[in-house]
This record gives structure tokens, sequence and C-alpha cells, in this order.
């Protein structure tokens, strides 16, 4: 057991909730040794450096982060400014790595290949517990292996796109054309700008990313003119997405609702609703999607396709230790009715710790985006509230790991330097009554049951019981 206090935890990914995870393993005094596959830290965020997010500075710096910060004179954000990806990077996670308590625990261009408990393959029993876990990585120079106490896995999901398939799977032909498909939210307006100007482009996708990228290609239009914009939504109409997606209390996601809003009245967009891709062939220069809209056949000649249908995570390096997930989420059983999307859309998830993330593999604990599976409604204040419990829970601090420290407002972050319109009041599902302090009807309804909104969240732990019985029943409540 003294041979496993000495040994440092394993934090996998240095993304913003990686690092924090590693902030609070230093104000610990446990040393971490931090894992990254890209050659910069956030490398992720940097992918969609050009985006901005939902949520002002305030919400998207770790308390124990700050803590280290602060000591070394950083100079801090204004806290009501929202951010690009390229900023969190650039004016806090590059700050952040760089202190003396971080640089030295850092490898850059390392990938996880495995992770498993030394001398036991998943099955064996014997020991276990006592045994350090080993994390295999690959680098530049080859092949290598750490001891580690604990693990925490951060790496997230975005390297892991969904696939244009309803179903899932990529459809036949997106292998082939994936020169012409983009996954994400590609720098339009940007570097990628020669790709998209003058083009047929297909955007596919029923969410804020899909927003981004058609407003993106809106302005684009606005200056190369024979850019044309088909917008496929899976469902069957916008309703849902004016309603729940769009009318949002998010200012900045709000304000993109509001201009997709617009653009879809003034025919600026080529809206496609039921829309389920069958196949798609490389015809020279251009590619021939054939598909189904409204239960019709569609054939679509475009030059380029943006896939936005959300990611999953990658489970591959995780073979040899025991997890336990929700077998439609594929987040951990307790947390997965907290976050199913088949009942939620707004995104208010009650803050959770080490209990709602528990794995059958003492020590191990999956963090951030990737906990959340194949659920999309993370936020990287959520994933800090996680790491600092699961950091206290590796530390013996029993108490602390169950505490509840994150306080969110009632309808989530919404508080930023962005007007916009009453219009955008409901934030999932058309807006409250008048007289109701709420987001929309369900959050309503959702508060009069002693939830905190949208019936994703609860004030007491009974309540949260109740919440996630309602909720495995297949209430929509």
């Amino acid at each position: 057991m003294d041979m496993m206090a000495d040994l440092p935890v394993a934090v996998i990914g240095a993304g913003p909730v990686g690092l924090a995870a590693a902030a609070h393993l230093v104000e610990r005094g446990i040393r971490p040794v931090i894992f990254e596959r890209g050659e910069s830290v956030g490398a992720a965020l940097l992918e969609w450096g050009h985006v901005r997010v939902f949520s002002p500075w305030e919400y998207n710096v770790d308390a124990a982060a700050r803590a280290l910060l602060d000591r070394s004179g950083w100079k801090a954000p204004d806290s009501r400014g929202l951010p690009t990806g390229g900023e969190i990077v650039r004016d806090y996670l590059a700050p952040l790595a760089s202190l003396p308590e971080i640089a030295p625990s850092l490898k850059l261009g390392a990938t996880v290949t495995a992770v498993t408990r030394q001398g036991h393959d998943k099955v064996s029993n014997d020991g276990r517990k006592h045994s350090p876990f080993v994390v295999r990585y690959e680098d530049a120079s080859g092949e290598h292996r750490v001891l580690a106490r604990a693990v925490i896995d951060a790496s997230g999901t975005w390297w892991r796109p969904n696939p244009i398939g309803v179903d899932g799977l990529a459809v036949p032909g997106e292998g082939k054309a994936s020169g012409r498909i983009a996954y994400g939210i590609p720098d339009v307006i940007g570097k990628a700008r020669r790709d998209y100007a003058g083009k047929r482009i297909l955007v596919i996708g029923g969410g804020h990313s899909a927003i981004n990228v058609a407003l993106a290609l809106m302005e684009l239009q606005g200056e190369a003119p024979g850019t044309e914009i088909f917008w496929a939504l899976r469902h069957s109409s916008v309703e849902r997405l004016l309603g729940g997606g769009l009318n949002d209390q998010l200012p900045e996601r709000g304000a993109l609702g509001l201009a997709a809003k617009q653009a879809m009245e003034d025919g600026r967009l080529n809206m496609l609703t039921s829309f389920a891709v069958d196949r798609i062939d490389m015809n020279g220069d251009s590619l021939a999607v054939y598909a189904m809209l409204a239960g019709k056949p569609l054939d679509l000649a475009v030059d380029r396709i943006v896939v936005t249908t959300g990611f999953r995570p990658d489970l591959s390096f995780l073979s040899e230790i025991r997890i336990a997930l929700d077998p439609a989420v594929e987040a951990p059983p307790a947390l997965a009715p907290l976050i199913d999307p088949n009942f939620h859309s707004c995104g208010t998830v009650p803050p959770h710790g080490i209990e709602e993330l528990r794995h059958p593999e003492p020590g191990f604990a999956i963090v951030g985006s990737k906990s959340y599976g194949r659920a999309p409604t993370f936020l990287m204040v959520t994933g800090y509230e996680q790491v600092r419990s699961v950091v206290a829970d590796i530390a013996g601090d029993s108490e602390a790991a169950r505490e509840v420290r994150l306080v969110l407002p009632e309808t989530g972050v919404c508080s930023a330097d962005v007007v916009i319109g009453a219009e955008t009041a409901g934030c999932c599902g058309g807006p409250a009554p008048a007289e109701v302090d709420a987001c929309c009807v369900k959050d309503a309804d959702a508060k009069a049951q002693g939830a905190s909104g949208c019936g994703c969240g609860t004030g007491n732990p009974a309540a949260r019981t109740e919440a996630r019985e309602r909720m495995a029943a297949g209430s929509d409540a």
C-alpha cells in the first residue's frame, strides 16, 4: 500500500477537465501524470477554436486551477465575456499547463493505448484492488508504460464523431467520400473557406453545432452568392428545433437560434426534414447523396457535407478494466437517467460527483464529456465539479467527495453580456406561463414537482432519487 501511495494519478486528456483534475491533485499534494494525444493542451478545442462558446468565462475556469494561476500573477479574462475555443486554450489552458506545478507532469503527443491492473486481466480478482494501474501509451519515441495509483479518464469524445447513418453506422460510400465530408464545426469563414465558398453544402444535424455551421455558411453566402445551403434534420419538422433548441436560456445560443429562425423565414436555407441518407457516391468533383425525405426518395448533388450529429466515447483502451455503462447512453448507470437525451433537451443536469461516476474498478473514473457517453448536454463547469469530487475520493476525503459544491442558475449557465429578444425565453419545449419563474413548460412542471428544472435535476437527495425513478419508468415530467 505504501508503494501505491507514492505513485502518481494518471490523467488522460489535457483539455479543460483533464487539467482541472491535475490542478485538484496538485492542491491535494498528489502528483499527476497527464497524457495528451495532441501536440498542445486543449487540442480538441483548437479543432473548433473559431467557435464562441455559450457560457461566460466565470463558468469556464476551474477553482483549483484559478488558485494556481492567481499565485503566478495570471491576468484573468473578463468573467462575463464569451470566449472562443481558441481563446480558452490561449488565455487559460496554456498558462495553466506552463505552471511549474503542472508542466513537468505533462506528456504531449502521448496516445494512451491501454489501461489495466498490474498482473491482472479483467477477470482476475485476488489482490486486484491493491495492484497499481498500468497505463500504456505511445509517443514519437515508441511505446511506454507508467504505473499509477488511480486513473482519471478525461479524454473526451471529439475524436469519435457519429457517422451519417440514422442507425448509428456509416452509410455506404461515406468512407470513400471522407475527403469531402467534415465532422463537427469546420471553419468555413476562415481556413476552410476555399472548400465551401460558392459550393453546394449539405449540413446534417439538428443541434446548435448545426446552427453554428449554417449561420457561418450564410455569412459566407453573403460574400460568395453562389453558396447554396441545404440543412437536413432527421426529425419531422423544424418545430422541435425552434421550440427546444433555438429558444434557449444560454444567451449566445439563443442569439444563434433567432438568427437561424430569421434565415429560414428569409428562404436562405433549404430545409430538409425527416431526412435519412441511404448512400453516397462520388460523382466527379461532387457527391451524389441518395436519401429518403419524409418517406420519399431524394437524390441530391452537393459539393461538401458537414455532419453535426454528435460524438461518442472511445472505450477501446479500457477493455481490461472493469467499467459499468448504461447500455443506451454509455454513461455510468447512476448518471445515465439524469442525462438521457430521450428525456432531456435543455441540459439542466444536477451537479454530481463520485457517487454517480463510480465504476466497479476502484480508483478509476471517467469524467468530462466522455462521462456523458452519447448524451449531448455537457458543460465544462459540470466537469470541474466532477473532478473535484473524484480527486477528493482518491485522496481519501469521503466527506468532500460526497458534497455538492456547484451551484448553477435555475435555468443553467445563462448569464452573459449578450442582448437577446424575449422570444428566447423558453429552453426545452415552449415558453412557460408568464407568472411562473421557469424557462419552459417542462421546466415549470418539473419545478412544481420539486425538481430544479426540465425534469433533469432536483434540489435534495430524496427528490433526486424520485426523479431517477420517474425517468427509469419512462416519464418525461
